[in-house]
């Protein structure tokens, strides 16, 4: 198996993607390191799952707009497994904004949605890239969005953030080859708890879409493991949406 042993490092690893791609990689044999800024109860859930499944893994606090914490984190986690093999960039935060209300998409708010959404995904790749480099192979899943492709979203802020993860998947794609490769995932709506209370409008959703199904966080979790292990693609934006943007 491809992942077996490989020591995978999953940020904002606890909750919705995040946590369904934790434990798909554990299943898949990795070692995964779940990393979180706030969600510990959800990290450390995450963790005994896949203890209980007989896999292997570590819950780790670090708040990704810290450089800081982001190097201590992945100096522990190579001291600790000897390495970092793969990572998944999936922190990221939003702000629901109505696109027309330029005034409420602050300084405050570009700056803390830039600051994880974008340069929280560089340190995480900065600090993981020497150790992938050592070993000469690696690879790296950043999650964006369909906002990032299309504009729009749940803020203006939110999608600009988006499309530069996209273009930092590129970018990085072509500073961290030929060891590493670097993709990245762009989900459509997703059925993870920020749909609570929306059902309605998920309902409404589903009906214009030509797979008439919202994606699952599973969903997701699997196409990452499958970037993770095409070893022959690099640089690519694999949407998915159920249709959403076709």
């Amino acid at each position: 198996m491809f992942m077996q042993n490989k020591v995978a490092w999953v940020t904002g690893g606890g909750t919705g993607i995040g946590r369904a791609t934790s434990l798909e990689l554990a299943r898949r044999g990795a070692i995964v390191v779940v990393s979180y800024s706030q969600s510990r109860e959800d990290a450390e859930s995450a963790v005994r799952m896949i203890a209980e499944e007989g896999g292997r893994a570590a819950a780790f606090k670090a708040d990704v707009t810290r450089e800081s914490e982001v190097n201590e984190l992945a100096e522990r986690i190579a001291a600790r497994y000897g390495s970092i093999d793969l990572l998944v960039n999936n922190a990221s935060v939003t702000r629901h904004i109505p696109m027309s209300d330029l005034d409420s998409a602050t300084e405050e708010v570009w700056d803390e949605l830039y600051a994880v959404n974008v340069k929280g995904m560089f340190t995480c790749a900065k600090a993981a890239a020497p150790r992938m480099k050592k070993n000469k192979s690696g690879a790296i899943v950043n999650v964006g969005s369909i906002a990032g492709l299309t504009g729009v979203g749940s803020s203006i802020p939110y999608a600009v953030s988006k499309a530069a993860v996209h273009g930092l998947t590129k970018s990085l794609a072509q500073a961290l080859a030929p060891e590493i490769r670097v993709n990245c995932v762009a989900p459509g709506a997703v059925a993870t708890r920020w749909w609570q209370g929306r059902e309605e409008t998920m309902n409404a959703l589903i009906g214009k879409l030509p797979l008439q199904r919202i994606a699952t966080p599973e969903d997701i979790a699997q196409i990452i493991c499958s970037l993770l292990e095409q070893e022959a693609v690099t640089g690519q934006i694999l949407t998915a949406d159920a249709g959403q943007t076709l």
